[in-house]
């Protein structure tokens, strides 16, 4: 009977989450399939700008042969993880009245929206990459594994961030605003327009603290057949996500009564 009822659990738990997912799809991107086009536009206009940019400037590619790919590999994980930073942070007020429901917890609400963004950015990155590649401005990712790992590491980083942030911004509405000030540098320090590892070392060590610039690395180290960081530690970006998680979990539970 305990299995039985263990199981019943996990499939009423699924159907939780399913309806959450299916009702967050709704509410970002509306009835409309443009709303699908408009999540893939903004990302690949962001990439295209500065290839213009670059190229009228007679700039070459910092790595490879093609500058769409090595700013895609950039810009395309720092919107990731900005978009789940931004979404999450927002996560507990904007479902405030369906926690009113017994049967819905707040961390399902956390998760929905999570996955929502995960599946959005999968189809982001495989349209634009496939894209690359038949227009022969990029070559099949020399370490696929690696580009998958990659991408769950970058979920996880900004699972754990966002789950920080939505409880802090739960808490002092003000967070918000702190918050865009504090991680508007990354564009700056994540390496998106540069090789980190030609910088001089002083600048090394002060970058590597940044954990989307490892991310960052990562899918370079992926996609590139002779990209040899000096920065990369994959073990960084997956410790700094899993801790940031546990601690927002940990600080959801404890201030739940304070939210409310």
């Amino acid at each position: 009977m305990k299995l039985v009822g263990t199981s019943e659990l996990l499939q009423l738990q699924t159907r939780v989450i399913v309806s959450l997912v299916l009702r967050e799809t709704r509410a970002t991107f509306g009835t409309s399939p443009f709303g699908y086009v408009w999540a893939i536009m903004t990302p690949t206009a962001s990439i295209g700008l500065l290839v213009f940019i670059f190229s009228i400037a007679g700039r070459q590619p910092p790595f490879g042969s093609s500058l769409a790919l090595f700013f895609a590999t950039g810009i395309l994980t720092l919107h990731f993880f900005n978009e789940l930073s931004n979404k999450l942070m927002t996560v507990f007020d904007a479902n405030r009245a369906l926690l009113t429901y017994p049967i819905i917890k707040d961390v399902d609400t956390l998760f929905a929206r999570a996955l929502l963004v995960a599946a959005t950015y999968t189809l982001i990155m495989a349209i634009f990459y496939a894209t690359l590649i038949a227009l022969g401005l990029a070559s099949v990712p020399f370490r696929p594994e690696q580009v998958i790992l990659a991408f769950h590491a970058t979920w996880l980083l900004g699972l754990g961030f966002g789950t920080l942030n939505a409880v802090i911004s739960s808490l002092w509405d003000t967070w918000t605003h702190i918050e865009k000030i504090l991680t508007r540098p990354l564009f700056f320090i994540s390496g998106i327009f540069y090789v980190p590892s030609q910088l001089p070392p002083q600048a090394r060590e002060v970058l590597q603290w940044n954990p989307v610039l490892h991310l960052v690395e990562w899918f370079r180290y992926g996609f590139y057949s002779n990209y040899n960081s000096m920065i990369l530690d994959v073990c960084y970006p997956v410790g700094v996500g899993t801790a940031m998680l546990l601690l927002g979990l940990a600080g959801e539970r404890f201030f739940r009564r304070a939210r409310y």
